[in-house]
């Protein structure tokens, strides 16, 4: 039978009034000790108020002993820890049923999310030798355009263009590398997405917060399950989503060969699709999409480099500093495919300038070229 959350709230109150008529019990105590006992029931146990703390940009736990979190791009261990593993491993199992994924013995590795749009990865034994690990990503709130420019990882010159190329339909790829700020500078430009279109996004765990549109599709990949449930890649949501009549498809990551059904559609009309990656500088990023299209068929190098110079405009590169800051480090037209290379033309690169006394990056966005558009808009600038 299940229990209502009203209802186990009555029932935890029970259990500890009859516990506080053995021995003193102060309210405070009391309170948390409520508390305590209900996120071990319903909500993430030991990890709610990590989860809850909008300081913490991330949860690792290695094992039941091991807890770190990561605060202001710095990451620390906490003195909290897990009683047993099968304490651990029953929050784990309550996380990923939520979104319909398995994990086991036999399917040791799962991505999840938990209901406020933070990513989970889970990784268990035999494959974790240290006991099981949880990694979250939070996603607390969509961080704005404008947002990102007080905190100076974009200039606002850069960012005036970025609203530009996303209003013109502009083909848009971000690399950058794991925590760089990816997925934060892609949810940051789709604010600029004109909100009477259909947009289709495209995730393995949905993360982006598409708000002011509303004629919004999102589609999330899933595994095969041991219930018959067939597996459906981002490859098959892709195709699928060619046939829903979008304007704009977003696809919040590729790893893979989806790669090609992404270009593919980017050729075939849907303008002003955006999408992420990762890579260490916008030209490896080409080098990566290379490989990724040649994983899913067997094409002349020749033609997959065609391909993803007719079908991209724009590369934004993000990366994170070694003060912890996450900054756009280079925007960068894609001139197309000429002499057997895909031609790039640097907008904005960033420049630093220094450092100061307490270890800050110090520098700036600069332009160091124009957009000029001569693959997507022949005879002239675009804007």
């Amino acid at each position: 039978m299940q229990v209502e959350d009203e209802e186990l709230r009555d029932l935890i109150d029970m259990a500890i009034l009859e516990a506080a008529e053995g021995a003193y019990l102060p309210l405070k105590e009391r309170l948390c000790l409520r508390k305590e006992l209900f996120d071990s029931f319903r909500r993430l146990d030991i990890l709610q108020e990590l989860v809850d703390d909008p300081t913490i940009t991330e949860i690792m736990v290695n094992g039941t002993e091991h807890i770190f979190v990561e605060r202001q791009g710095r990451v620390e261990e906490l003195e909290k820890h897990f009683d047993s593993v099968g304490q651990l491993e029953d929050l784990i199992q309550q996380i990923v049923s939520r979104v319909n994924r398995t994990v086991n013995l036999a399917s040791p590795i799962a991505d999840a999310r938990l209901e406020d749009g933070s990513r989970v990865h889970v990784v268990l034994a035999p494959v974790a030798l240290n006991g099981p690990i949880l990694t979250i990503r939070k996603f607390p709130e969509p961080i704005t355009m404008e947002r990102l420019i007080e905190l100076k990882s974009i200039s606002r010159e850069a960012a005036a263009f970025l609203q530009k190329a996303v209003e013109r339909g502009l083909n848009i790829f971000i690399s950058g590398g794991t925590g760089s700020g990816k997925t934060t500078i892609l949810n940051a430009m789709s604010g600029y997405i004109p909100q009477e279109e259909r947009v289709i996004t495209i995730e393995d765990s949905a993360e982006l917060q598409i708000r002011h549109v509303t004629n919004l599709v999102s589609l999330e990949t899933r595994v095969e399950n041991r219930d018959g449930s067939q597996e459906i890649s981002m490859r098959d949501l892709i195709r699928a989503s060619l046939r829903m009549r979008p304007d704009r498809i977003i696809v919040g990551e590729v790893r893979g060969g989806e790669a090609l059904e992404m270009l593919q559609a980017m050729n075939t009309g849907h303008d002003g699709s955006l999408s992420t990656g990762h890579a260490n500088s916008a030209k490896d990023m080409l080098s990566r999409l290379e490989t990724m299209v040649l994983m899913a068929a067997e094409l002349p190098l020749a033609a997959v480099r065609s391909q993803i110079g007719s079908a991209l405009d724009l590369m934004v590169h993000v990366g994170r500093m070694r003060d912890r800051s996450r900054k756009v480090l280079e925007i960068t037209e894609v001139i197309g495919y000429e002499n057997g290379e895909i031609r790039l033309s640097p907008i904005y690169q960033f420049q630093e300038s220094g450092e100061t006394a307490s270890g800050q990056v110090e520098g700036a966005l600069v332009q160091v070229g124009r957009f000029e558009g001569r693959r997507r808009f022949a005879g002239g600038s675009a804007f």
